[in-house]
């Protein structure tokens, strides 16, 4: 599943490609919104919340916000303008096209056409934001500090206590912390450090480096020790955490 970064790059790319421009045609292919039609309104801008995307744009009928979440294997693609592409995909969900690009969304685990007004109802749950404007350490903070009793690895993961970290993110910044994954939340030696490495490495756009010390490695990258993996979640939904049982030492 995309991290906050990747997501973040997601809104750039679209907000490059449409900010500012008029729609000249879309097409949702998504029963819910199969009838929608956003001909004609301007698009106002598409920003990142976490792992969600959000495109505001000014429609005849009132402010509109398109909300899409790329899950496991969804992506937007930009295609220029006269620049061939498949349209008759069945992986696309969603097509907004101006003069001069065309924006499409394959195998989006989430597409919701809602009013402005109402984003608070699809993102309202969230944690503050890493990599958002509004980013709130002491918010973020607190809000871990609720669950002193859950395994660290779950927390960080947990978008309703801070926004924008994902399983890539959640085994490195423990490894750099030097923490098991599966530490409850209270044990954590130093909590802000932790949160702020994390914001550091999401806005680095660590995943996309070959600097993975742990993260579907076979062996640590600094010591050579064999990597372990632990499992959370309930079946079927498992999340893997990858961790060096050296370098991550169980408290004694």
């Amino acid at each position: 599943m995309p991290e906050g970064d990747a997501v973040r790059r997601t809104a750039r790319r679209l907000a490059k490609a449409l900010d500012g421009t008029v729609l000249t045609r879309s097409d949702f292919r998504v029963p819910r919104h199969a009838t929608a039609d956003l001909a004609g309104a301007t698009v106002v801008e598409t920003v990142s919340r976490g792992k969600h995307l959000l495109t505001r744009v000014d429609a005849a009928g009132g402010p509109l916000t398109l909300h899409t979440h790329l899950k496991m294997d969804g992506s937007w693609r930009v295609f220029e303008a006269g620049k061939p592409w498949n349209r008759q995909s069945p992986e696309i969900r969603v097509v907004l096209e101006t003069e001069g690009a065309t924006a499409v969304g394959y195998l989006l685990g989430i597409v919701e056409l809602v009013p402005c007004e109402r984003e608070p109802e699809v993102v309202g749950h969230l944690g503050p934001d890493l990599l958002g404007p509004a980013w709130d350490e002491d918010e973020a903070l607190r809000r871990l500090r609720t669950v002193p009793d859950r395994p660290v690895f779950e927390a960080l993961r947990d978008q309703t206590l801070l926004a924008g970290i994902g399983t890539i993110y959640a085994a490195e910044v423990l490894f750099v912390m030097g923490v098991p994954p599966t530490a409850p939340v209270r044990e954590v030696p130093d909590l802000v450090r932790m949160v702020r490495r994390a914001g550091q490495m999401l806005d680095q756009e660590w995943s996309r480096s070959s600097r993975m010390w742990v993260y579907r490695q076979r062996l640590c990258r600094r010591c050579g020790t064999r990597v372990a993996t632990t499992a959370f979640g309930a079946p079927g939904r498992e999340r893997t955490a990858y961790w060096c049982p050296s370098c991550q030492p169980a408290p004694p």
